[in-house]
């Protein structure tokens, strides 16, 4: 038999043009036939590169004792004594306990409130009133976390706050000073956080259920299934791929904190850190104390590890649980 590699050996011989192997030829057909739809992927694929790939090289950071002198190839490696900043000192349970409790209460009050939004305005009648609750809901998220530390600062101001000098006056109760309170920021911050981004959520999840074909909901209807039955065993498991991949990334970042919401909302004040200091705020504080940039490396790279793994035992798990709805 007349292997590929003796044809092209036999036809070099006799000046005959060499043939191509036939999975390259088939790439080669491939790439030609799909050029165009290949030249307009090149741009996101360049700016992929240069703001995702190319920085990894910083990565190096977490392991040098970086000075400005040498720079960063010429600073002297420490190996890994940056991460010992973050689980040696006393502090790195607070942290991690906050960052960790955070994130979950997040995750499930934004997906379970972001759902129920999304059902609630799918079936409004009024596609015009139904557009404008979205609009307004959706609004939020795109403020600054400055501006809604101004917003959030507005109610919870001592002397001249809405909730002291409006609600509390109103019942007769005393005045609070909110930024020396630590016990009612674990309340505090997961509903500005949810006033924040549930808009961003509906929006996705409504989009997913405008995609569910009427026949399915037709159908339900004749069979006599109530409208709560229609969500629980239509709605619901039809949008289960884009819950599962939402949730996913989700715990991806469980390990990662909205920096604004830490830092900006509670005015950085130290009175309220047992409830409120996450890693990336006691980073933040820890750089500008020390202006040590391969520690604050050393935690972002340490985040980044922790948070793939995540993703990966989370994805792992829902394979076992149901092969098709794993996103990889």
């Amino acid at each position: 038999m007349i292997t590929h590699e003796k044809r092209n050996a036999l036809d070099t011989r006799l000046h005959l043009p060499v043939r191509l192997h036939p999975k390259r030829s088939s790439m080669l057909r491939h790439l030609l036939r799909h050029k165009v739809l290949l030249l307009m992927l090149l741009p996101g694929v360049v700016f992929l590169l240069i703001n995702n790939y190319l920085p990894m090289f910083g990565i190096i950071i977490a392991f040098k004792n970086i000075n400005y002198v040498d720079g960063i190839l010429g600073s002297p490696w420490v190996g890994l004594d940056n991460f010992k900043f973050l689980f040696a000192t006393s502090d790195a349970w607070i942290i991690t306990r906050n960052t960790v409790l955070y994130n979950f209460v997040f995750i499930i009050l934004n997906l379970v409130i972001a759902v129920s939004i999304a059902i609630a305005l799918n079936e409004l009648k009024n596609k015009l009133a139904a557009k404008f609750y979205q609009s307004v809901m959706f609004f939020p998220y795109f403020l600054s976390m400055v501006v809604v530390s101004y917003l959030v600062f507005a109610f919870l101001n001592v002397e001249y706050g809405f909730i002291n000098k409006g609600i509390l006056a109103m019942f007769g109760l005393n005045e609070l000073n909110w930024y020396s309170e630590p016990k009612y920021w674990p309340f505090i911050l997961p509903l500005i956080n949810l006033w924040k981004g549930v808009g961003y959520g509906c929006v996705i999840y409504l989009a997913a259920i405008i995609g569910i074909d009427s026949e399915y909901y037709e159908a339900a209807l004749i069979d006599g299934a109530s409208k709560w039955k229609q969500i629980l065993h239509i709605t619901i498991p039809l949008i289960r791929p884009v819950i599962i991949i939402t949730t996913i990334l989700a715990i991806g970042g469980i390990f990662r904190s909205d920096f604004g919401l830490f830092y900006q909302t509670t005015l950085n004040s130290g009175a309220l850190y047992p409830t409120t200091l996450v890693i990336d705020t006691y980073v933040y504080n820890a750089l500008i104390n020390m202006g040590n940039l391969g520690m604050s490396a050393a935690a972002g790279l340490y985040q980044s590890i922790v948070g793939f793994f995540l993703v990966l035992g989370s994805n792992w798990i829902v394979r076992k649980v149901d092969k098709d709805q794993a996103v990889f």
